[in-house]
């Protein structure tokens, strides 16, 4: 969220300045109070979507709460394919003659959603290990 404050302040601030005050300790303190709205807003719209995810996540339908389940197979499956998989059938069609070439998977667009499911899948053991979760 801090990020996402640097980069929105200067432009809010950029047009909000054209109807602050002149004398600077006026116009220190309007910023500061802008920023402040800013950051309260941005913690609210967090705090809804970490809602939104609770209710998916304890959802019956595996079509509200399995899409998450769903990406991480997905992404287990293309990591399957493009390591163990195509490799090993590589060798053996090329060990029976058969020289065939096997794709090779582009994981670029993939290892982001991997690498930042299986953070969350960090998270998520120490919360078990602390016994947090039920």
């Amino acid at each position: 969220m801090i990020g996402l404050i640097s980069a929105v302040l200067p432009s809010v601030m950029d047009v909000a300045g054209r109807f602050l005050p002149e004398d600077k300790e006026k116009r220190a303190a309007a910023e500061r109070e802008i920023e402040a709205q800013l950051t309260t807003h941005l913690a609210k719209i967090d705090l809804a979507q970490l809602d939104i995810n609770k209710t998916e996540a304890a959802h019956r339908s595996i079509f509200v709460a399995g899409w998450r389940p769903f990406i991480g197979w997905s992404c287990g499956l293309a990591m399957c394919l493009n390591f163990l998989i195509f490799p090993l059938a590589s060798f053996v069609l090329a060990q029976t003659g058969h020289l065939v070439e096997l794709p090779n998977l582009d994981m670029t667009q993939m290892m982001p959603v991997l690498m930042g499911m299986l953070g969350l899948g960090g998270l998520r053991t120490v919360e078990k290990i602390k016994k947090i979760t039920k």
